[in-house]
């Protein structure tokens, strides 16, 4: 009787606990399917040109991808070695395991040790909660021997790696490497492997960077433990123990050139929605060194600026920008949206409308030159009033020029070296409003006035939109759309390419009268702040009304660069700051140090054939068959084919 009791509770118990296991399972089953179907938040890395890493960027979880086949055989044998030796055996459980730690949890009194396999600490960290609760350990149990009836040793192993917290805000075994040991996985030393597997068990208390000593003691645990295991030999762990390996302790981010990074997030969010988690590896155009070298060359120029005028509101509102970019290719070099980025990630590079003043002048004589005028051509240099409507009101306005002189007539070369205000808005007259409006237009000008204020650049554009259209003269008469982004990889390993659009607006002998032009202003104009040692340049400053906006856009032969400096509210800057005086110098700062970075660089620019050359009064001349010289007195040193006079 008893023993029929015995056997029916034993049976009844037995179904229950089925069911309830049952029950357990019908709760959970579907939820491997985050671990089957794996597909976890990936850190994108952004590398220069150079494939210098810039920044990793991420949502919530630092993880770098790896592949399974990436992962060297002694990082497997090190893992397995000290927290699941027998993983390639069993079957997601260890039974042998578990009763060993029941029993030195049962003499102590207390849990001491605990019997979780690799599969089982992936399920928990993936699916499950961290409480010691029995239901959760029957699901633990029971996720773990399903997945490994669903995947290989080596996915699990391959998840595991991938997934697992080892510290220091790093997820996955690569992304550790990298930022412990700043080493790829097949680089690091067995020292190093023994440091890292050591890590998911306390990735807080055993983080290198906070607790080096605990670190490096665990490490020689897991080496003995090899060593037992015969899994190395005794040359080894004699020659591993005593290592110490150099820890690095960096920010997760690494952001180097945080006003890029920006820039490649904001414009690129809709086109890749997923760019923070979807484990991209981005190749900019920038050169990390060049990038650095305009930073300084911005600071250089605010505190000269500061020291001209040490005024505190003042300081408070004044910033800058630099853009360098290869004008052939239209790669951005460096690009810097402010003095300061922890200050205030604003980017004034690309967000903010300013007025270019006296910058947007070599559109005009450009197209000047290009309807025929000579660069020797006679421009009238007086003053005229002009009367206007606003609303009901009677307007009157009376340019001047910046010294507030007249010469009566200069030539075109003359009026564009020395910034002319008076001889640029008669040539505009001259031409035609309309004329010059509509051809503004054609050079990808936006949001100009229809009226003689254009001549002077009164409208608001960017310091990355005049880049791309200053590109008409210093790619040779071809505007180049400025790019930071040169490939992308994602994770699926696609390569994509990207290049800048295109458009010539002139030909390359007619941008190289401009070309001319606009060395004049460096070497004896209003740029002559600008000029370097050693290497040719061309360059126009630019000063807005009351000195509110500073310009100088410039290039070498083959580097171009445009700075602005100004006031974030707008107020006018001291008296005096021109940009031949705030912009040009940090445009020679830049130059300067470019040069000495990278000597290979062109230093001299080449004359396109069919531009030919005269001698007018004792100074050298250029013309072409569109843009022919005046003067009868002119000495003939070239002619180019056609042309005939």
């Amino acid at each position: 009787m008893i023993l029929r009791f015995l056997l029916t509770l034993v049976t009844v118990t037995s179904i229950m606990v089925a069911i309830f296991i049952l029950y357990l399972y019908s709760q959970i089953k579907f939820d491997l399917d985050k671990i089957v179907n794996y597909q976890p938040k990936l850190t994108t890395q952004f590398f220069d040109r150079n494939g210098e890493l810039v920044a990793n960027i991420f949502d919530n979880e630092h993880r770098i991808y790896t592949q399974y086949d990436e992962i060297p055989s002694r990082i497997i044998e090190a893992l397995l070695a000290i927290e699941d030796t027998q993983f390639f055996e069993h079957s997601g459980v260890n039974e042998e395991a578990i009763l060993r730690a029941m029993v030195k949890n049962i003499q102590s009194g207390k849990f001491v040790e605990g019997a979780s396999t690799l599969t089982q600490q992936l399920v928990k960290t993936m699916l499950l909660t961290r409480e010691k609760k029995i239901d959760r350990k029957i699901k633990e149990a029971l996720l773990s021997i399903r997945l490994e009836q669903i995947l290989t040793k080596e996915e699990i192993l391959h998840r595991y790696f991938n997934e697992i917290y080892f510290g220091h805000g790093y997820y996955g075994i690569k992304t550790a490497s990298l930022g412990y040991f700043n080493k790829e996985l097949y680089q690091l030393n067995i020292k190093e492997i023994a440091m890292l597997v050591s890590l998911p068990r306390a990735p807080s208390f055993y983080d290198p960077t906070k607790n080096y000593k605990f670190s490096l003691a665990r490490a020689n645990v897991v080496l003995k433990r090899m060593l037992d295991l015969g899994w190395i030999n005794d040359v080894e762990y004699e020659t591993y123990v005593e290592h110490s390996p150099t820890v690095y302790d960096q920010t997760l981010t690494q952001n180097k050139a945080p006003y890029v990074i920006d820039e490649v997030l904001r414009t690129t969010s809709e086109s890749l929605p997923d760019i923070k988690y979807g484990g991209y590896k981005i190749n900019l155009t920038i050169d990390l060194k060049t990038q650095q070298i305009a930073q300084n060359a911005l600071v250089y120029g605010y505190n000269e600026i500061k020291q001209r005028d040490p005024n505190e509101e003042f300081s408070k509102t004044l910033n800058g920008a630099v853009i360098v970019l290869e004008h052939n290719s239209g790669e951005i070099l460096a690009l810097i949206g402010g003095i300061d980025h922890g200050q205030s990630s604003f980017n004034r590079a690309t967000q903010t409308k300013r007025q270019p003043g006296s910058s947007a002048k070599p559109f005009f004589y450009q197209i000047a030159l290009d309807m025929g005028y000579g660069t020797n051509t006679n421009l009238a240099d007086i003053s005229r009033t002009y009367e206007y409507t606003l609303g009901d009101e009677e307007k009157v306005w009376q340019p001047t020029n910046y010294e507030n002189n007249l010469k009566g007539f200069v030539t075109l070369k003359e009026a564009l070296t020395h910034s002319r205000n008076l001889a640029t808005i008669n040539l505009v007259s001259d031409i035609g409003l309309d004329v010059v409006y509509d051809k503004i237009l054609s050079y990808g000008f936006k949001n100009v006035p229809r009226d003689l204020s254009i001549s002077l650049g009164s409208f608001g554009i960017s310091p990355l939109e005049l880049s791309h259209l200053f590109t008409m003269f210093s790619n040779q008469g071809t505007k180049i759309s400025p790019i930071l982004i040169k490939s992308l990889v994602n994770k699926h390993d696609q390569t994509y390419v990207f290049e800048a659009d295109k458009e010539e607006l002139t030909s390359p002998q007619q941008a190289y009268l401009m070309t001319d032009i606009l060395q004049n202003v460096v070497t004896s104009g209003t740029g002559r702040g600008a000029r370097v040692s050693g290497i040719e340049l061309a360059g126009k400053t630019g000063t807005t009304n009351n000195n509110v906006d500073n310009w100088f856009c410039g290039y070498s032969p083959t580097i171009q660069a445009v700075v602005w400096f100004g006031n974030d509210d707008n107020t006018p800057m001291s008296k005096g700051e021109t940009g031949g005086r705030s912009t040009a110098p940090v445009f020679r700062y830049l130059f300067e140090n470019i040069i000495k970075v990278h000597p290979q660089i062109t230093r001299t620019f080449t004359k396109p054939d069919g531009v030919g050359e005269s001698v007018i009064n004792g100074k050298k001349e250029y013309f072409t068959d569109i843009s022919k010289l005046e003067s009868p007195n002119a000495i003939e040193i070239q002619k180019p084919s056609g042309i005939i006079f």
